[in-house]
């Protein structure tokens, strides 16, 4: 059996942790990491947040554990078989091992087990169903670490039935395929076939649950793959996208921004021909109100705001910034370049600051303009000579220019 040794699994042994498995090992109770941190750590990278499974029940945990005086931290998922246990300023999350009696395609109804096999056959991908001891050594019933060096994302056991327990896998699916595989395409002719057969399923899930998943895949790798492959198999329309969608765009904007950490919505804009495709992404996924607004905001301007030809390219962006009376319009001046691809100008956008008007009534009622209305419309044809200098002039140019209007 292979036994990790990494340091990235040495520095998982808080004083919590030692704790947490002195407990279970003197009831003679297993505990493993599972899952995602297995597959984190076997590729060398410090994983986020950790699961342990064990072979104790909920009811022999909450027991062992309120023996010996842990914190139980209550938060609602005993029925699934989940305790959260505090110790040493640190939460674990233990979850007995299950299996699953009946499946709807969004929840399950699980039995518990001691059989690590058995909970291993309900994961859904074998990079994900791996267990790792605490000694090290790794359980791995499915080749999940070999397809995890070969870099191939595959169902355990049959993809179909995977997908007909949790229809939301199709998209964990292309997820991983994002993260771990190295090149486009490389997927089983049957995975294909499977996911195109249940696409609709996907109609059932709930928008909060796609758009999670959605918004990893749209920073994650082969984007411009995986969101061609969600049309060839007829996933799109379940999931709130276009039926006709922009590809090409979407082809051509997705190669721009690959260095320039966009916004989930700023590359999915680039699939939408309007305002209409981005309100029907909104009622089936129930997205934030920032990223509606960004959406929205893309579709509108990417066409007309774009540089000015000659020496201050940014003046059309800085003259739209200082025109505008809405909030956090830089970020979404920010995201509009890099859909553009203009890395240059986002660097030079995001280091220039907006520079304050100089000139306030007060100056004008010194130099004796008088009636509030006079004083709006000097304002205003001051700040437009200013605009014109690109924010250069100060204040005593302006009062001067003010002398010959």
């Amino acid at each position: 059996a292979m036994r990790l040794q990494a340091p990235q699994f040495q520095a998982l042994f808080t004083p919590g942790l030692r704790s947490v498995a002195e407990l279970f090992e003197k009831k003679n109770y297993e505990l493993r990491i599972a899952g995602g941190a297995v597959r984190d750590l076997l590729s060398g990278v410090t994983p986020q947040d950790i699961d342990f499974a064990t072979t104790a029940t909920p009811a022999e945990m909450k027991e062992m554990f309120t023996s010996a005086g842990v914190r139980l931290i209550n938060n609602k998922g005993e029925k699934h078989g989940t305790i959260t246990a505090r110790l040493h300023e640190q939460n674990f999350e233990i979850t007995t091992l299950r299996i699953d009696v009946v499946t709807d395609g969004r929840h399950a109804e699980v039995e518990f087990t001691t059989d690590w096999q058995k909970d291993a056959e309900r994961r859904d991908l074998t990079v994900n169903s791996m267990f790792l001891g605490l000694d090290g050594t790794l359980y791995d019933f499915f080749k999940g670490y070999e397809d995890l060096k070969s870099k191939k994302i595959r169902f355990v056991g049959k993809a179909s039935e995977r997908i007909q327990e949790d229809y939301l896998r199709i998209l964990r699916y292309f997820r991983f395929y994002g993260r771990i595989s190295e090149k486009p395409g490389d997927h089983e002719p049957n995975t294909l076939q499977a996911i195109k057969e249940n696409a609709k399923g996907l109609a059932g899930i709930s928008g909060e649950r796609i758009w999670v998943e959605l918004k990893k895949i749209l920073l994650g790798n082969h984007v411009n793959h995986l969101v061609q492959l969600m049309y060839e198999l007829d996933i799109a329309q379940y999931i709130g996208l276009p039926l006709d969608g922009n590809l090409e765009e979407f082809a051509r904007v997705t190669k721009n921004i690959q260095n320039l950490s966009p916004k989930p919505m700023t590359v999915l804009t680039s699939l939408f021909k309007g305002k209409d495709d981005v309100t029907n992404l909104d009622l089936r996924l129930k997205i934030s109100k920032e990223e509606k607004n960004l959406g929205l905001f893309l579709v509108k301007h990417r066409q007309e705001l774009t540089k000015a030809l000659g020496p201050e390219p940014l003046r059309p962006y800085q003259d739209f910034l200082m025109d505008s009376r809405e909030a956090n319009t830089n970020s979404k001046i920010f995201e509009l370049l890099k859909y553009q691809g203009e890395e240059q100008l986002l660097k030079e956008m995001q280091e220039w600051t907006v520079p304050s008007f100089p000139v306030s009534g007060h100056d004008l009622r010194k130099m004796g303009v008088s009636s509030g209305k006079e004083i709006g419309t000097a304002l205003q044809q001051l700040r437009d000579e200013w605009k014109k200098s690109g924010y250069h002039m100060d204040k005593e140019e302006l009062l001067s220019c003010l002398k010959k209007l």
